[in-house]
């Protein structure tokens, strides 16, 4: 049996600081705040076609581990955007990566999640 799965609805992200993670998604990427739970630590935000919700996992009964995944977001330009982030000092773990068919770098958020950068510019065959 498969699951029918109707697309993704959203992807949960742990934070042990909840205040300086809202901060991180908020003013240095500059997402769209969109629902807090109540006065739980745990807040949505909008990344185009993915919601991103932050949580403290422990809040919830679980635990907050990193896994090795990121969350890759499509930009116009990643040599622009690095730069814009870098200038509000996010550290990034690699140069810009030229795969052939796409640029792409990775970096931390404030919580030590995996993120990145991606700019495809070679279409799909």
């Amino acid at each position: 049996m498969t699951i029918n799965a109707k697309g993704v609805d959203f992807v949960s992200i742990p934070v042990t600081d909840f205040d300086r993670a809202v901060a991180f998604y908020r003013d240095v990427l500059g997402l769209e705040q969109s629902i807090q739970y109540g006065d739980h630590p745990g807040m949505e935000f909008e990344a185009g076609n993915l919601t991103i919700s932050l949580m403290n996992f422990e809040f919830f009964g679980g635990k907050n581990a990193h896994g090795t995944g990121a969350i890759v977001f499509k930009v116009d330009d990643v040599a622009a955007t690095k730069e814009a982030l870098e200038a509000k000092g996010v550290k990034f773990e690699s140069d810009i990566i030229e795969s052939g068919v796409c640029h792409q770098a990775y970096f931390l958020d404030s919580e030590g999640n995996s993120l990145g950068l991606h700019h495809r510019y070679k279409p799909r065959d």
